[in-house]
């Protein structure tokens, strides 16, 4: 497996901006059942014991960021600090050979080969996943593997938005999945819009 990054991901985008009309969908807990960022963390951390060392630094960050002392991208950039402390090639192929079947019975019903995925997610944990399943555009955050740090903006809320256009300047959504109504600017754009409630799949009802 190849190591991946964000300026490969513009490009797979840039190459399939020729599609004006797709189905657009959030990963975590909407193709995928769980998040795919924590999962891999706990992953790591069972077979990496020098991670443990980072523990306290770790129980820190996610205690400043439960009392809102920490805003979100600052949060995960600090968890993702792990990736420098594990063989991430090696062990990102192992974390998917397992998880893979964690992928949703839905998604495997209704994919099509013109799927865009927009995940606020690292871009280099999800691509395997997304490329298994015959996904060719991925957009996620921008962050580099080799030392967690963020290269732009997380790719959450109307930061979507402006990724998916970014890729597909006058793209137009068919349906839009996703568990959460944190991506309402997604859904808005698109001509069908769905919630995924674990293995249910629910019209949107706007959030009021």
């Amino acid at each position: 497996m190849r190591k991946r990054d964000f300026s490969q991901g513009q490009e797979n985008a840039r190459a399939a901006s020729n599609v004006t009309r797709m189905n657009v969908y959030d990963f975590d807990n909407t193709i995928l059942r769980g998040d795919s960022t924590a999962r891999f963390f706990a992953w790591c951390l069972a077979r990496t014991p020098r991670m443990w060392l980072d523990a306290p630094g770790q129980l820190a960050n996610a205690a400043l960021f439960v009392l809102r002392l920490r805003k979100k991208q600052a949060f995960k950039q600090r968890m993702l600090r792990f990736v420098t402390m594990v063989d991430l090639e090696a062990q990102l192929a192992r974390f998917w050979e397992k998880n893979l079947a964690r992928v949703k019975p839905f998604y495997l019903r209704v994919r099509r080969e013109d799927d865009v995925v927009i995940s606020a997610s690292p871009e280099f944990i999800i691509r395997p996943a997304c490329e298994a399943l015959g996904v060719a555009c991925v957009l996620g955050s921008p962050v580099d593997a080799r030392t967690g740090r963020f290269l732009g903006a997380n790719c959450h809320g109307a930061e979507k938005v402006r990724r998916f256009y970014e890729a597909f300047p006058g793209g137009e959504i068919d349906d839009f999945y996703s568990d959460s109504y944190s991506d309402q600017p997604l859904a808005s754009l698109a001509k069908c819009a769905f919630m995924v409630r674990g293995e249910r799949v629910l019209p949107w009802q706007p959030a009021k």
